[in-house]
């Protein structure tokens, strides 16, 4: 594939909101099939465009790039003959793995993930929820709100609105930030929904108390130990806050921690400022 075809994918691809990764031959030693300086493109479900090497240096991108997709850090490989990988690291520090192809050549690839932008789901209409979504809105991450019809106005800077609390709807991923803000409109089916779901960050927002008396009916229920540990409450950071606005930041405050705890130099597609843009 060529680079202005490569080029044409990648537009396309972000277009349609999808995430892939994008691979790089840095460097080359020996005889190897492509050279420093080539590209292909990687997708979620792990098909490859481009030419980066034979079957055995595909083989090692694709399983990477799987990886990085899920942790949305970039990652420098490299692939060189088998008999020379004797430990998970070369001298310098890069991770190795193994080829068997008979070229016998080594090749360095960089592959770098381009994801969407984080996405922030809201539980509830209060005055914390409609500051959330518009904060989170603001700063580039991508909201979903979940609330009762009658309360989805206040929320209308939400990209998407589901009616009630079956948070399925919005095909929630570990990698999704859920904030319950309900504030005693539909809190034990909010904070269910929500602790049952695939997210990684879960909060709820209300005292320590009230948060106590939530875990002892999740238990109740027989919600999962470990699950019900994941919980974070109260939600955000201790800075004091009063005001929902002060809540709201206090929340998204924590998140950014985390998240940029986790991944400091991965793109994201659509990022929000300070992010960089591939």
């Amino acid at each position: 594939m060529e680079s202005e075809d490569l080029l044409d994918l990648i537009a396309d691809l972000r277009r349609r909101n999808a995430e892939f990764c994008v691979v790089t031959v840095v460097r080359t030693q020996d005889a190897t099939f492509a050279k420093a300086g080539a590209k292909a493109v990687v997708e979620a479900d792990g098909t490859l465009h481009g030419f980066i090497g034979g079957g055995c240096v595909q083989g090692a991108v694709r399983r990477v790039a799987a990886e990085v997709l899920g942790s949305g850090a970039p990652r420098l490989i490299r692939v060189k003959p088998r008999e020379e990988v004797v430990e998970p690291l070369d001298a310098d520090g890069v991770e190795l793995h193994k080829s068997g192809c008979p070229s016998g050549g080594t090749v360095d690839l960089f592959i770098e993930p381009l994801r969407l932008a984080p996405r922030l789901i809201v539980c509830g209409a209060s005055p914390v929820a409609v500051a959330l979504v518009g904060l989170g809105a603001r700063m580039g991450y991508r909201v979903a709100a979940a609330a009762k019809p009658a309360d989805h106005a206040p929320l209308a800077e939400a990209e998407q609105r589901i009616a009630g609390f079956a948070l399925a709807e919005l095909a929630v991923r570990e990698g999704d930030y859920l904030v319950v803000a309900t504030q005693g409109k539909g809190d034990y089916a909010a904070l269910k929904a929500a602790i049952t779901s695939p997210a990684g960050y879960v909060a709820l927002v209300g005292s320590r108390k009230k948060a106590e008396a939530l875990r002892r009916r999740l238990r109740e229920d027989g919600v999962p130990e470990a699950r019900i540990a994941r919980l974070r409450a109260p939600a955000g950071l201790d800075i004091n806050a009063i005001e929902p606005g002060e809540i709201a930041l206090s929340i998204l405050g924590e998140i950014v921690r985390l998240r940029r705890g986790a991944i400091r130099e991965a793109p994201d597609i659509g990022a929000s400022p300070g992010d960089t843009a591939a």
